[in-house]
């Protein structure tokens, strides 16, 4: 952790409420200072081991990336891939997404990432899901306007779950695919790693854009 300082903006406890984290460590981040630059800033929520952003960075310099991960072991290995592939427009987040309003600021986050997210199906975790009310909530937050939610998933359940979600928080949905490697998305699709071993299984991947008004 200690040699990746440089790309680490943070680190983060879980919380009982975002009050709570709040108050106790408030710091917002200064984009322009952090990247040097005024590009719009991009966010993956639950980044993995880094594959996602490793590609999208290669494939867009002219965009600045936050990647956001709780388990420290995992954002410690997607550390190490992006400073070993030399991307200096990625920047990381060790923190649960209940407190990224203590360090984003408000309408500053032109698109967030939700890349095969836990889907948590009990009904007492619901609130737990990245993209029940409670989250949408924070998104609608950070996001500028006319901003965007990416998400993939492989539970038809918990997608046909987001998708109402999206429409009862007030966003359009467009970009629907419930077989997104056979659609006409496939082209500029990054495949993660969770994706390819999916496909591998033969689960077939939903792909959506929840935009904001």
């Amino acid at each position: 952790m200690e040699a990746c300082a440089a790309v680490l903006l943070a680190r983060g406890r879980p919380c009982k409420n975002l009050k709570e984290a709040a108050e106790g460590y408030r710091a917002l981040l200064d984009f322009g200072e952090i990247f040097g630059s005024d590009a719009p800033v991009e966010l993956e929520i639950g980044c993995g081991n880094g594959g996602f952003l490793l590609e999208k960075a290669a494939r867009e310099p002219e965009v600045n990336f936050l990647a956001v991960e709780v388990c420290s072991n995992v954002i410690l290995t997607a550390m190490e891939r992006m400073r070993a592939a030399g991307r200096s427009n990625v920047r990381f987040l060790n923190i649960p997404a209940e407190i990224l309003p203590c360090y984003i600021p408000e309408r500053s986050i032109r698109k967030i990432y939700l890349n095969f997210s836990t889907p948590l199906p009990e009904k007492s975790r619901e609130k737990q899901r990245l993209t029940s009310q409670r989250f949408l909530g924070i998104y609608k937050k950070l996001l500028v306007s006319g901003g965007v939610i990416e998400q993939k998933t492989d539970s038809a359940e918990f997608f046909d779950y987001s998708l109402s979600q999206f429409e009862a928080a007030g966003f359009s949905v467009e970009g629907v695919t419930r077989d997104l490697h056979a659609s006409e998305y496939a082209r500029e699709n990054i495949v993660t790693e969770y994706e390819a071993n999916f496909t591998v299984q033969g689960k077939a991947i939903c792909r959506c854009v929840a935009v904001l008004p």
